[in-house]
């Protein structure tokens, strides 16, 4: 092929030596390449000033989550007239799949068959990782941003063009809004000034004038939110039966309709219609990070707080004692918590109505007042997760251990498995007692110590107040010797541990040098750090340059004199809402 002329710098980027078109999806039949009518498109003939290359792949989840936000945005686009066009870069391991995920895009892609080309896109731009929308001005070949796929999800195409200049104002705009906030420019837009119950009724936002609203984001299926509305439904209907001014609009970032009216059908409050756009922006607008979230606006349209949730979370049904949520407020509020937590006993955490047992190993109902006067750890775990089976054995032996010395001692298991079989085989390993599987205390006991992974280990005194909300370190660093786990035990263990991490060290000099680094090293008592040796984690000493910050295992240091002998520590598909990550499984 002859050498091209490029009329704009986008199609000499998007060129390749022997290639001048990109493809695009067409019921024309001017090319069939297993299964996929495309087009072959001129990159002569792209008249678009705005360019985006999407880099994506269909093995990609996150890729699959965007594709469809960019499509909207696209088609919004093209319906607008706006001068723009996308450029599908596969990062697919091959034809077929190209082929399944281009036949879902409106716009074009350079074709599979170009590996070259392809590779030589990926190389120029520099990616890193998938979706990722680089956007061009297509004549000069100026890259506006990199940031395409967060721009899009933050701003859908009011970001148009995606000029540095157009997101500053989009910005201004934004700061602006707060500045001038009121209850209707939150809620409302220029074609809606209503909100809707979950009957269908269409309520007007002038009905929420002079009212405290808190704002809450919602996704269906994600069981911290449903317990969380649960808790916030008891609230609502106190205040309003105390005759508060006060009302809940719930903000869903559902997908679909479906979704949207499964999670809606339990709310006794408000909402904004699913799939409204303002979901989306009043997310970015208050900076959503983390679910569940509950924004405090007051009677004047002004935001009082931007996560009221944790308060929720912890005062559970007796916060609406705090409303409207002032400093005053929540002092009484915590007062209040205290003086529970001073009357804590064993009795009070574990019985609730007619459950006042737990289960034995034959599945006899043991009375939770057998259990008053013990050291009680409250083990919270679950079979499908890996760090959990690799800490049971590790929590058998020390209980065994310290059972041998203190009778006055016990664990509860509580399960977060969700099929009894499963419950019943992890259980079945376990030489202590058990709630019952989907027993409701769990959801108390988990919102009062703040369960957000698992293992844990909650240690209850003989007294029934709580020692600790985390045994489980104590346990796996002095084993059956950290019982009872209060502080002072802990103490005296800590010293111990510190005197014979100094008796370790004895014999060691002070300095040394080493082949690995040009500078003297001076031995360093230490926490945690990566030994430059060795790559491995080490603790206690180190043989460390402060300037260079490097740091060597004092084995790796000695090993040639042969001075140190030295033992090493070695640190195990869950359900949705929970990512295993180390030792810990955390809700998600």
């Amino acid at each position: 092929m002859a050498e091209a002329t490029h009329t704009t710098a986008a199609a000499a980027i998007l060129a390749s030596d022997d290639r001048d078109f990109l493809l695009r999806n067409s019921g024309d039949k001017n090319v069939f390449a297993q299964g996929l009518i495309v087009l072959q498109v001129k990159i002569s003939s792209i008249e678009a000033s705005t360019v985006a290359l999407y880099f994506s792949a269909s093995w990609c989840p996150p890729c699959r989550r965007f594709t469809p936000k960019l499509i909207e945005a696209y088609n919004e686009l093209v319906s607008q007239r706006k001068s723009f066009e996308v450029v599908f870069v596969s990062g697919d391991s091959d034809q077929e799949a190209f082929n399944a995920y281009f036949a879902k895009m409106p716009w074009l892609a350079v074709p599979f068959s170009d590996s070259e080309g392809l590779a030589k896109l990926n190389e120029r731009f520099k990616v890193m990782g998938i979706p990722h929308l680089v956007i061009l001005d297509a004549k000069s070949g100026e890259i506006y941003t990199e940031d395409g796929v967060e721009l899009v999800d933050e701003y859908g195409t009011e970001a148009y063009p995606f000029t540095t200049e157009r997101i500053n104002e989009l910005k201004e705009q934004e700061k602006a809004a707060k500045d001038n906030q009121t209850i209707h420019t939150l809620l409302g837009t220029p074609t809606r000034d209503y909100l809707i119950s979950n009957k269908g009724d269409k309520v007007p936002i002038s009905d929420l004038e002079g009212k405290y609203v808190g704002l809450c984001f919602v996704v269906n299926g994600y069981g911290p939110i449903v317990q969380f509305t649960s808790v916030l439904a008891k609230i609502y209907e106190k205040l309003k039966a105390a005759g508060e001014k006060f009302e809940v609009v719930t903000v869903s970032l559902d997908g679909d309709e479906e979704s949207f009216n499964e999670s809606f059908a339990d709310m006794p409050w408000l909402a904004i219609p699913q799939g409204d756009k303002m979901c989306e922006k009043l997310a970015r607008y208050f900076e959503l990070s983390g679910l569940p979230m509950l924004v405090l606006i007051g009677p004047d349209g002004k935001t009082l707080n931007d996560d009221i949730s944790d308060i929720i979370d912890e005062h559970g049904p007796d916060a609406w004692e705090g409303f409207p949520f002032s400093a005053e407020k929540l002092e009484i509020l915590a007062e209040k918590a205290k003086a529970r937590a001073e009357a804590q006993t064993l009795e009070s955490l574990l019985v609730t109505g007619d459950l006042d047992f737990v289960l034995g190993k034959d599945g006899a109902k043991v009375p939770v007042s057998e259990l008053v006067g013990k050291t009680v750890l409250l083990y919270f775990s679950a079979k499908w997760c890996p760090p959990c089976r690799a800490f049971l054995p590790k929590l058998v032996n020390e209980y065994n251990k310290i059972k041998e010395k203190h009778n006055d001692f016990e664990i509860v298991f509580i399960s977060s498995d969700r099929e009894q079989s499963s419950y019943d085989e992890f259980f079945s390993g376990m030489p202590w007692l058990a709630l019952p599987l989907g027993d409701e205390r769990k959801q108390y006991l988990s919102k009062i110590f703040k369960i957000t992974g698992i293992p844990s280990l909650v240690a209850i005194g003989p007294d029934g107040k709580t020692v600790t909300k985390d045994a489980k370190t104590p346990l796996m660093v002095h084993g059956a010797e950290a019982f009872p786990f209060t502080d002072k035990k802990l103490q005296e263990l800590e010293k111990e541990q510190e005197k014979k991490i100094y008796e370790m060290a004895k014999g060691w000099p002070e300095k040394l040098k080493h082949d690995l680094h040009e500078h003297e090293l001076v031995l360093t008592r230490c926490t945690t750090y990566g030994c430059d040796g060795c790559d491995e984690m080490g603790d206690s000493w180190s043989y460390r340059c402060k300037e260079c910050d490097f740091d060597l295992h004092p084995k790796c240091a000695l090993e040639k004199k042969g001075d140190v002998d030295m033992g090493e520590e070695n640190a195990e598909a869950a359900p949705a809402g929970y990512v295993c990550e180390g030792d810990v499984c955390r809700k998600v």
